[in-house]
């Protein structure tokens, strides 16, 4: 009687999601299941099951990235596997040129593949053909719900659905919508808020690191991720679809003034644009410029004429008021930061006065003048010279006639480490 071959038989198993693989029996345990039995009734031609598990859960077919089918490629090639058997030819490829490369290796390595539940064994030329058919109708079925997938998604963010992906900071997911985290959402805020102040995306990172405020993936803050956040429609309450912004189901974080105000400064301080532009920079003195005379704060506020928008501080006591007893009343917010600038930058040119600012801060006067040099003057954008107000000056008092600033020594410091520091 003759001597029946070994044959060695390898079950591969997928499954495209990872949803029901925590389950004691599981999709990949029902696939394994009926290859081993399809093994089993081929015993006489002495077929063996290797225990070996080659199981991809949570992969996709149409690519050949997936380690537990490398692992088994590895395998055949090593001579460790003489036949393939899956319960479908879509568990194996979805791809036709894919599965072109797999069964030309498989043919190579004198190894045969078997799908259960289609009666196909390639060691026969029909079982060739039937498999060439076979994997063709599997791509066209990828295909299809490839686009049924991306319309499905497409007409979710119509309808403002958040349709999964990664949950930006400020939110969480609840019952597959996005609901306001609100220990995150108050950083989010908080990045809005100070940059409508100091307009420096690099300076609100640093300010966040220095006092341990993490971000989403629990790493450090740094400019991109700063402006990610400012420009991500998500926080008004939008989703994007295609190129149109709809209203999203999820509530908004930040408040439409604040983004606009935000997208302004944005606008104004893009290095593409113009000059004109760049020079638009909204309320730097905010929380800075008092009014002289009652000692209230100067509110910025704005009117406009025709198609142009004019920017001003007006005396908050005046506002209330609802008369014009203040004799400042109300001044032209180019015009006084347009001085606070320029006394600023004669106030760190000037020996004298920065040898007393350097002895209050313990500086040394030489670093500060070495540092405020006429090429830094020239260099700073209209953005960092706002940002630079805001460190330095504590309060810049207003009158008829003239005008008072108060350093802010505190502010010396960090400003230099961080010059020193982005100059490496």
């Amino acid at each position: 009687m003759p001597m029946i071959q070994r044959k060695r038989c390898a079950c591969y198993c997928r499954k495209s999601v990872e949803e029901g693989l925590e389950q004691e029996f599981n999709s990949l345990d029902a696939q394994r299941e009926a290859c081993e039995m399809y093994i089993s009734s081929q015993k006489s031609n002495g077929w063996v099951c290797l225990p070996e598990h080659y199981d991809d859960g949570g992969f996709s077919g149409g690519n050949m990235n997936r380690p537990a089918l490398q692992k088994l490629m590895a395998d055949c090639e090593a001579g460790l596997v003489d036949i393939i058997v899956v319960y479908k030819i879509d568990r194996l490829s979805r791809s036709i040129c894919d599965f072109a490369d797999l069964t030309k290796k498989f043919d190579e390595w004198g190894v045969q593949f078997v799908s259960v539940t289609q009666d196909i064994n390639t060691s026969t030329s029909s079982g060739r053909m039937m498999l060439n058919i076979l994997i063709t109708f599997a791509q066209y079925e990828r295909e299809v719900i490839a686009e049924r997938i991306r319309d499905k998604m497409s007409a979710s963010r119509r309808k403002g659905m958040w349709v999964g992906g990664p949950v930006i900071m400020g939110y969480r997911v609840v019952d597959k919508k996005l609901v306001v985290y609100e220990p995150e959402a108050e950083i989010i805020r908080k990045i809005f808020r100070r940059f409508t102040e100091v307009q420096s995306p690099k300076l609100i990172a640093q300010e966040l690191n220095n006092i341990g405020i993490k971000n989403k993936q629990g790493k450090l803050w740094n400019t991109q991720i700063i402006y990610r956040i400012l420009n991500n429609h998500t926080y008004i309450g939008e989703v994007k679809c295609a190129d149109v912004y709809c209203n999203g189901e999820q509530e908004a974080i930040v408040s439409k003034s604040v983004w606009e105000r935000t997208q302004k400064i944005l606008a104004a301080n893009n290095p593409v644009s113009d000059r004109s532009r760049n020079q638009s920079i909204i309320a730097p003195l905010k929380g800075i410029l008092r009014c002289g005379h009652c000692g209230c704060a100067m509110m910025p506020t704005y009117g406009r004429r025709g198609n142009k928008t004019y920017y001003y501080y007006i005396c908050r006591n005046d506002t209330l008021a609802g008369n014009s007893e203040c004799p400042v009343h109300q001044i032209p917010a180019g015009d006084v930061e347009e001085i606070v600038r320029a006394q600023l930058r004669k106030m760190l040119s000037e020996p004298g006065f920065v040898a007393q600012f350097a002895e209050r801060t313990g500086m040394k006067a030489k670093d500060i003048l070495d540092t405020f040099q006429t090429d830094f003057w020239n260099a700073i954008s209209p953005g960092e010279m706002n940002r630079l107000v805001t460190l330095l000056i504590e309060k810049a008092v207003v009158w008829e006639d003239h005008l008072e600033l108060e350093m802010k020594t505190s502010g010396i410091k960090p400003l230099m480490e961080e010059l020193k520091y982005g100059n490496r």
